[in-house]
């Protein structure tokens, strides 16, 4: 029996005993180790084999080392394998020329273990990365947009266009729900003019109101008076009248005595 064997089927026998239900002997020169955490997570539960290829140069070179799925029991992520397979090769490195196996199948718990520990960790930083957006968003939605004077006038030309369309659809809406006659009379009202049209459409209105009495009535322009001019004009007809009324009453006087 050589060298090599007979390091193997002592390692096994070790192995066995460590291992009486997670090993499995694929072959003279490799074996399989079911692997899991020490404290399984309920969130990211994780359990993996562990082949191992023993080298006819064994134990003075490492083994060849592979991991594979079991089914149901949890899958790696994109990087996972390469990063637990790195860190058991630098462990078998440093247990060149020694059995090894057990060493390597206790730093595959342990690589599980800190699996776990970085999934709970980068999801927290998405947790906190979302949160953080979301919060901002808030911020930014309830601190709104800073008010200028040209948004003002913006939004209040906005405001006024919409304001005055719907008025004029709610007064479309009435008009319609008008009897014929009265509708029909608020059409005559619409069409007549109004008072700022005539005064803007006539000088004459504009000056004066000769346009609104019958021909032929003149009109005094009471603008052509100073104030002084109009009470001295008041005052001089109301004399005119008391003078009329005295001399009405002294002519009732003078029939009396006759």
């Amino acid at each position: 029996m050589s060298d090599h064997k007979a390091i193997l089927e002592e390692e096994f026998e070790v192995l066995e005993s460590i291992f009486p239900d997670e090993l499995e002997k694929l072959s003279d020169n490799s074996v399989q180790i079911r692997i899991e955490p020490e404290e399984q997570s309920f969130t990211y539960p994780i359990t993996l084999n562990l082949i191992i290829d023993y080298p006819e140069t064994y134990p003075d070179v490492i083994p060849n080392l592979s991991i594979e799925e079991i089914e149901d029991e949890g899958e790696l992520r994109d990087g996972e394998e390469e990063t637990i397979l790195e860190n058991l090769n630098i462990i078998a490195e440093e247990s060149i020329g020694m059995a090894m196996t057990f060493t390597i199948a206790s730093a595959a718990k342990e690589a599980l273990a800190v699996l776990i520990v970085e999934r709970i960790r980068k999801e927290r930083e998405e947790d906190d990365r979302r949160t953080r957006e979301y919060e901002e968003a808030e911020a930014a939605r309830t601190r709104g947009t800073p008010l200028t004077i040209d948004a003002f006038n913006t939004w209040r030309k906005s405001f006024t266009a919409e304001l005055r369309v719907k008025r004029e659809k709610e007064e479309e809406d009435r008009i319609k729900a008008l009897p014929p006659k009265e509708r029909e009379d608020w059409k005559k009202r619409k069409e007549r003019p109004t008072g700022r049209q005539l005064f803007e459409s006539s000088t004459a209105l504009a000056t004066s109101d000769e346009g609104l009495y019958e021909d032929g009535v003149e009109e005094v322009d009471m603008r052509k008076y100073t104030r002084e001019e109009r009470e001295a004009e008041r005052r001089k007809e109301e004399e005119e009248e008391e003078r009329r009324r005295q001399g009405l009453v002294r002519g009732d006087g003078d029939s009396d005595n006759e």
